[in-house]
C-alpha cells in the first residue's frame, strides 16, 4: 500500500475546524507585508533571505491562541501560509529587478514604474502558485516518505507543539524588539558604527578585515549553521587575504584605470581595499557565483529530469474532491489562469516581454517550478539555487533576444523582466511546496492553502514595488548600504552577453576557482557568495554560526536539550532578522523625507568619533551576541 494511504494527518479529513477565516487572512496578510519588506532589505544587503514560515507560525500562535483565545491549528497554518508568501516573492524580486534601477541610474533607461514592478511580481508569484497545484499530488502526497521538506516539516512540528506557542512567540518578539532597538541606536542615532573596518594598506601589502556588527547577519549565521557560515568566510578569506594582496603586489607600480579625486591614475599598490574589491574582486566573485549556480544545476540535472517526468506523468491524476484534505483548485481554473497570465504579460505595454518571452516564461517557469519544489524537498528553501536557475534563464533568454534583434536597453530590460518572473516562480513554487507539506501533515485543505498563497502573492506584489522604491531612493541600489549583490550579478550577466562589457579574464578566474572548490568537495555556491561579497558581511555571519556550533557541541547537554536550545536560538534569530529589517525600512523612510540626520548623535562628537567607535561597535556587538545565549538557554520546567 502506498505511503499516502497509510499517512493520517493530525486533523482527520472528515473533521471540519476553522481554517480560512477573516482572522487568519488579516493576520497572514499583515505578516506577508512585514516579512516581505524585512527579507527584501536583508536580501539587498547580503544577497540571502531566510524562510518566514516558522516565525509566522509562532507569531500566529501567540496572537490567535494567547490574545484572541482561539484554538485552531489550521487557522495558524493558514496564517503562516499567507505570511510566508511575502518572503518568497521578495526573494525572487530583489534578486533581479534592482538591475533595471541601476541601469536607470546609468542613464540607459527609465526607472521602472510601480505598476511595472507590481505586474512582474504578480505574474511570477501567481504562476509559481498555479504551477504547484498539479504537482502537489506527485511531490507532496506520493513522495511523502521520500521528500522530507525540512522547513515544512519543522513548521508542522511547531504547529503541533501549539501549547508552547505563547512561550515561543515571546522569544521571536524578544529578538525582534532587541534587534530593532539595537539597529536604531547603531544606524539611526549612530551612537556607534554598524560597520567596523580595519584596512592595512601600504606599498607592498593591501588587505582588510571588518564586519557589519548587526543583528540580521548574526541571525542568518545562526540559522544557516557553522558549516554554511564557514564556507562563506572561507570565500571571503580567499578574496580579501589572498587575491587582494596578490593583485596589489604583482601589479606594483603599474597604472590602473582608477583615478583619484584630482583625476590622476593610480598604481595598483596605491589602491585601497575597496578600490581593489570594486574593480577586480567583484568580477572574480561574479564568475565564481555564476559557475556555482551552473554546477549546481548540472549536478542535479538527472534528478531534475526524473522529477519532471514523474510530475508530468501525474498531471492527469485527479484528486478526490469529496475528501477535504485532497481538494485542489480545479485544473480548468489552473490552465485558464496560466494562459491568461501569459497573454497578459505579453500584451501589456509597460512590460518589455514579447511573444517569445511569454513562451520562455511558461516553459522555463514550469520546469524550474518542478525543479525548485523537488530541490527544497531535499535540501530546504535556504539552499535552493534560485540564483543559478535565474542565471541559466538569463543566459538563454539574452542570447535568444539578441539573435532576434532585440538588443540594447530594451533587450536587456526584457531579459531581466523574463528572468525576474522565472526567479519569482522558482522561489514561490519552493515556498508553496513547503507550505503544502506542512498542511499535509496537520490536515489542512490544499485548496484553501492555494487560495491563501494567491492572496499573499497579491498583497506582496502590490507592496514590494513600494519597498524597492523606498530603499532605492534612500540609498540607491549598488550602494554600500544596499549592495544588491544578486541583482548586480544578474545585471553583469545580461550586459556581458548583450554588450560584451565584462572583464572576461577576471570572470573566468572566478569560474575556475569555483571548479577547484568543487573538486575539493566544498559546496560551491556558499563559498562563491563569500568570495563575491565583502568580508564584512561574512564575519558576523560566521559569529552566528560559531554561536550555534558552541551550543550544539556542549557535552553536558542531552540531544533533546540541545535540540531545544537550537530551536529557541533559531526563533530568536528569526526575530532579530525581522526586527532589523523593519527598522531598516523605517530609517529608509526617514532618509527619503529628509529627517534622517535629525537623530544623528555622532555628529556632536566630530570626525574622530568613528575611530573610537570601531571598538565601541565591537563591544556592543559582543553584547548582542550574548543575548542569543540568554534566550537560547534551555530552562528546565519545574
Amino acid at each position: 500500500m502506498e505511503q499516502k494511504n497509510e499517512f493520517k494527518p493530525f486533523i482527520p479529513a472528515d473533521k471540519v475546524v476553522p481554517e480560512f477565516t477573516v482572522v487568519s487572512i488579516i493576520i497572514g496578510l499583515i505578516l506577508a507585508v512585514v516579512f516581505g519588506a524585512a527579507n527584501a532589505y536583508l536580501g539587498l544587503r547580503v544577497g540571502m533571505t531566510v524562510s518566514a514560515s516558522i516565525p509566522a507560525a509562532v507569531i500566529s500562535m501567540g496572537v490567535i491562541r494567547v490574545i484572541l483565545r482561539r484554538d485552531s491549528i489550521l487557522e495558524n497554518n493558514m496564517v503562516q501560509t499567507i505570511g510566508s508568501a511575502g518572503e518568497s516573492l521578495a526573494a525572487g524580486a530583489i534578486f533581479t529587478m534592482p538591475a533595471i534601477f541601476m541601469w536607470a541610474q546609468e542613464g540607459k533607461c527609465d526607472t521602472p514604474s510601480f505598476f511595472t514592478i507590481a505586474i512582474i511580481a504578480l505574474v511570477g508569484g501567481l504562476l509559481g502558485v498555479l504551477f504547484m497545484v498539479p504537482l502537489r499530488t506527485a511531490l507532496i502526497v506520493d513522495e511523502h516518505g521520500t521528500l522530507p521538506y525540512p522547513e515544512g516539516t519543522a513548521c508542522a512540528e511547531v504547529l503541533l507543539a501549539g501549547e508552547e506557542g505563547g512561550e515561543k512567540s515571546k522569544i521571536v518578539f524578544s529578538g525582534l524588539g532587541i534587534a530593532a532597538v539595537y539597529k536604531f541606536i547603531a544606524d539611526g542615532l549612530k551612537l556607534f558604527p554598524s560597520e567596523v573596518d580595519f584596512a592595512f594598506e601600504n606599498d607592498s601589502f593591501t588587505c582588510g578585515i571588518g564586519g557589519d556588527v548587526l543583528p540580521a547577519l548574526t541571525g542568518v549565521g545562526f540559522i544557516c549553521g557553522p558549516k554554511v557560515s564557514s564556507y562563506l568566510l572561507a570565500g571571503g578569506t580567499l578574496s580579501w587575504f589572498v587575491l587582494m594582496p596578490a593583485i596589489a603586489f604583482f601589479g606594483g607600480d603599474s597604472l590602473t584605470s582608477v583615478q583619484d579625486a584630482q583625476g590622476n591614475f593610480l598604481a595598483f599598490n596605491q589602491l585601497g581595499v575597496w578600490d581593489i574589491w570594486g574593480k577586480y574582486i567583484r568580477y572574480i566573485g561574479a564568475g565564481a557565483v555564476a559557475a556555482g549556480g551552473v554546477i549546481s544545476l548540472i549536478e542535479t540535472f538527472p534528478t531534475m529530469l526524473k522529477t519532471f517526468k514523474k510530475a508530468v506523468s501525474g498531471l492527469g491524476k485527479k484528486s478526490d474532491n469529496s475528501i477535504r484534505t485532497q481538494r485542489d483548485i480545479s485544473m480548468v481554473s489552473v490552465l485558464i489562469g496560466i494562459v491568461a497570465l501569459a497573454l497578459f504579460i505579453w500584451l501589456i505595454p509597460t512590460v518589455e516581454v514579447n511573444l517569445l518571452g511569454a513562451i520562455i516564461i511558461i516553459l522555463f517557469g514550469f520546469f524550474f517550478a518542478t525543479v525548485s519544489s523537488r530541490m527544497v524537498g531535499v535540501v530546504g528553501s535556504s539552499n535552493n539555487p534560485v540564483s543559478g536557475m535565474a542565471i541559466a534563464t538569463l543566459l538563454v533568454t539574452t542570447i535568444l533576444l539578441k539573435a532576434t534583434g532585440k538588443v540594447g536597453a530594451p533587450g536587456m530590460i526584457a531579459a531581466i523582466s523574463i528572468g525576474s518572473i522565472i526567479c519569482i516562480i522558482a522561489a514561490m513554487a519552493g515556498d508553496t511546496s513547503q507550505d503544502l507539506k506542512t498542511g499535509y501533515i496537520v490536515g489542512a485543505t490544499p485548496k484553501n492553502q492555494q487560495i491563501g498563497e494567491i492572496l499573499g502573492t497579491i498583497i506582496s506584489a502590490l507592496t514590494i514595488g513600494g519597498v524597492m522604491y523606498l530603499l532605492n531612493q534612500a540609498w540607491g541600489f549598488g550602494s554600500k548600504e544596499i549592495a544588491a549583490p544578486q541583482a548586480t550579478l544578474m545585471k553583469m550577466v545580461v550586459e556581458g552577453v548583450m554588450e560584451g562589457t565584462l572583464p572576461w579574464v577576471l570572470v573566468f578566474i572566478g569560474v575556475f576557482v569555483a571548479i577547484v572548490v568543487r573538486i575539493l568537495g566544498i559546496p560551491v555556491l556558499a563559498f562563491a557568495i563569500g568570495l563575491y561579497l565583502p568580508i564584512h558581511l561574512s564575519t558576523p555571519i560566521m559569529v552566528g554560526g560559531a554561536v550555534r556550533w558552541f551550543l550544539e557541541s556542549r557535552k553536558n547537554k542531552s540531544e533533546e536539550e540541545k535540540k531545544g536550545i537550537v530551536e529557541k536560538g533559531i526563533l530568536y534569530s528569526a526575530g532579530m532578522i525581522a526586527g532589523e529589517g523593519i527598522v531598516g525600512i523605517l530609517l529608509a523612510i526617514f532618509a527619503v523625507i529628509g529627517i534622517g540626520d535629525f537623530f544623528n548623535i555622532s555628529s556632536i562628537y566630530g570626525d574622530n568619533f568613528y575611530a573610537v567607535g570601531n571598538w565601541v561597535g565591537i563591544v556592543c556587538f559582543a553584547g548582542l551576541v550574548a543575548t542569543i545565549f540568554l534566550f537560547a538557554r534551555n530552562k528546565k520546567k519545574n
